[in-house]
């Protein structure tokens, strides 16, 4: 009995305790259901999120560009393969989105993408066995073409899938490139390392936008998915003063020298002096940014390898007597030796020209005359004032990163007159024609830039448009013209240094420098005919510069018969006397043999090809007709225009067919291609050899036209 009533207690107790927990859970349960949470999470919001996909709406890295749009930097698309191998989510057994068979699939996708079919087999396989959804390719499918994408889409395999992603292209290889820089994606990000691609990477980025929508079990989107876009705002447009056409011909023109003379490095810059405009830059070494792997050299020389300048520097020392009113070029001095001090003398490179005037010292490149300058006329501490007037103490501020100024070395007598010639002190090639610009620009020293403006791509506003920004005024007008005239002579007199430098149509104002290496090892300067930084910064046309241009060439190798001023007067003339004639600025010298009457264009407009023809024929220009058309599409000369007799003028036909242009120079061959809108590569320099489109065949917008030209 006593057992019973035992029984009955834990029975009681545990019926109590049960109920207890249901009426617990019951409650519980009632709650959850009533305010839908637990532990603070709202249950609704919590299975929305499971269900719910987000993706990131990657912004298009915006484009950089020539003054003329033409593109040299932009996003291109790139793909990558992967294959569903897991039978479940294939819903239609007649139409399967898994890979149905490993050996076809394998083999037709390995030739497109240049892999092993045996690995292919080997993932797909793998995939398969452990029960994996998909599987991707590795290195060998990813970075896909769109035309390799084409290609194995048109195979129709079940199962294959692609993701794709931006990367981004130089269209034109190693073009400036140190200029452009180079932008590599970095944790799934596009960002800009080196050059415009840092300088301007806020602006270029843009701000990446989002998706969200939920789905089901099996990934695909529900009929009502709750869809929320905040989309992307692609980034701005970067418009450069870089001028594809003057930009080539610099680069084609370093890489002859770099491949002839296999110089240890190359700089060179091509700048308006009147409005502070870079229309071309670059250097040797460079690198091909599509190809990052191997590269020499990142580093943009002209604008961060501090240099001695050599004899260059002797145009800002005549300047500056100039200035202070210390020039006599009629003057007579004792050329050969200066002393300095008791330990120190310096000599002119060649020690018998006996007692010489100033301005044909200076045409000399005499370092006796500008150490007399100093020394004797000016005083050191004055020429100190010039040498910072001119900015040799501080960055050019050009809008360019990693800018290195140079150094003046002024602390003894030695340092401070060896300076007048270009020695011991230090200077960037940016430097040399910022400072340079002030002689060529009426005194006014211009800022160098080379963003000219950046714009929205959606709206195509411009949101901010460069300006010509005047930093100093270190001479003035009457003392930049007179220089300018003493700089021509160094070109046009019979002990000019500069003679090497003249060119054909135009005049030059310039100055030579064959500056001394430094040795690191020894503290010595260097020995030997090649070991020398050759230079040239030269004007023209002289009398009012449109172009400046610095060229250095440091340890080209020369044979016994070569001197340091062919590698560089071979690149100076050919890339300035082309640019002029591609600016179309007007020719102001020929030789007396060669000269030819200045003629104005009569009025062609609405003329048919023939009257058009003739009526320029009849003002003495050698007339090309490009096609068979009846009708004038366009024509290299407008009504008015001064020419001159025996100029090429070139009369596009509204069924332009290619025309024989063997002979002709590079601007002309750049003239036509602009005229017919193609796509022009021009290989080496002087006049055109061959042609890649033969003569007659039908031409059209951005047909590509290689040529390749012969001195």
């Amino acid at each position: 009995m006593k057992k019973n009533k035992t029984t009955q207690r834990m029975a009681m107790f545990l019926l109590s305790a049960f109920a207890l927990l249901f009426l617990v859970l019951a409650g519980r349960f009632l709650f959850i259901q009533a305010s839908g949470e637990v532990a603070g999470v709202n249950l609704k919001e919590f299975a929305e999120s499971k269900r719910t996909d987000s993706y990131t709406l990657e912004a298009t890295r915006g484009k950089i560009l020539d003054r003329n749009g033409m593109e040299l930097a932009y996003d291109q698309p790139t793909y990558s393969i992967y294959a569903i191998v897991s039978e479940k989510y294939s819903a239609d057994k007649d139409h399967p989105i898994h890979v149905t068979e490993v050996d076809k699939t394998a083999e037709e996708i390995a030739d497109i993408i240049d892999a092993d079919p045996a690995d292919l087999k080997e993932r797909l396989q793998k995939g398969i066995d452990k029960g994996l959804w998909q599987v991707e390719f590795g290195s060998a499918g990813s970075g896909l073409s769109q035309d390799q994408k084409k290609k194995i889409e048109a195979l129709e395999l079940p199962g294959i899938q692609f993701t794709e992603e931006a990367k981004r292209f130089y269209p034109n290889g190693t073009f400036a490139s140190q200029v452009i820089g180079l932008a590599q994606r970095q944790d799934g990000v596009i960002s800009g390392l080196t050059g415009i691609e840092q300088q301007l990477n806020d602006q270029l980025a843009g701000e990446n936008g989002n998706i969200s929508y939920e789905r089901d079990g099996y990934g695909f989107k529900l009929l009502n998915p709750n869809e929320e876009v905040s989309a992307a705002h692609d980034g701005d447009n970067v418009y450069l003063t870089i001028d594809q056409k003057i930009q080539t011909l610099l680069e084609d023109t370093l890489t002859q020298v770099d491949e002839k003379y296999n110089p240890k490095k190359v700089s060179a810059i091509v700048m308006n002096p009147k409005t502070g405009e870079i229309v071309a830059m670059s250097n040797r070494p460079s690198y091909d940014p599509n190809d990052p792997e191997n590269v020499e050299n990142w580093y943009n020389d002209a604008i961060s390898n501090p240099m001695e300048p050599g004899s260059t520097m002797k145009m800002f020392t005549v300047a500056s007597a100039i200035e202070e009113g210390k020039w006599n070029p009629d003057e007579m001095y004792k050329s050969g030796s200066f002393k300095v001090d008791k330990d120190t003398d310096i000599h002119d490179y060649n020690q018998s020209w006996g007692t010489i005037s100033y301005l044909e010292g200076i045409q000399r490149s005499s370092n006796v005359a500008v150490a007399n300058l100093v020394a004797n006329k000016m005083g050191e501490d004055t020429f100190l004032d010039y040498l910072k007037a001119f900015h040799f103490d501080r960055k050019t501020g050009v809008d360019l990163p990693g800018e290195i100024a140079g150094t003046i070395l002024y602390n003894y007598q030695a340092e401070k007159i060896s300076t007048s010639f270009g020695q011991g002190t230090t200077a960037t090639p940016i430097q040399m024609v910022t400072a340079a610009s002030a002689i060529a620009n009426d005194g006014k020293m211009v800022t160098p830039h080379i963003i000219d403006k950046i714009v929205d791509p959606d709206t195509k506003k411009t949101v901010e448009q460069k300006k010509t920004e005047v930093q100093a005024e270190p001479i003035s007008k009457e003392t930049a013209d007179e220089t300018l005239k003493i700089l021509e002579s160094v070109v046009t007199s019979k002990h000019g240094t500069g003679k090497p430098y003249k060119l054909d149509d135009y005049s030059v104002a310039g100055k030579t420098g064959t500056a001394q290496i430094p040795n690191s090892e020894t503290g010595k300067y260097m020995t030997g005919k090649e070991n020398y930084l050759f230079s040239f910064l030269g004007m023209a046309p002289a009398d009012d510069p449109e172009l400046i241009m610095y060229v250095s060439v440091q340890q080209p190798e020369l044979s016994a018969t070569e001197t340091g001023s062919e590698p560089v007067s071979f690149i100076f003339k050919n890339v300035m006397e082309n640019a002029l004639h591609y600016m179309d600025i007007s020719p102001d010298q020929a030789d007396d043999k060669n000269e030819v009457s200045e003629k104005r264009v009569p009025d062609i407009e609405g003329m048919s090809v023939n009257a058009t023809k003739k009526a320029l024929e009849d003002t003495g220009m050698d007339v090309v007709v490009v096609g068979e058309g009846n009708k004038v599409a366009t024509t290299s000369v407008e009504s008015g225009q001064t020419i001159l007799e025996g100029e090429r003028a070139i009369i596009v036909t509204d069924e332009p067919t290619m025309p024989n242009i063997k002979g002709w120079s590079m601007r002309e061959v750049l003239e036509l291609g602009e005229l017919l809108e193609l796509d022009v590569e021009t290989i080496n320099s002087g006049y055109a050899k061959t042609q890649s489109i033969k003569k007659g065949t039908k031409l059209n917008k951005n047909d590509y036209l290689a040529v390749e030209f012969s001195t």
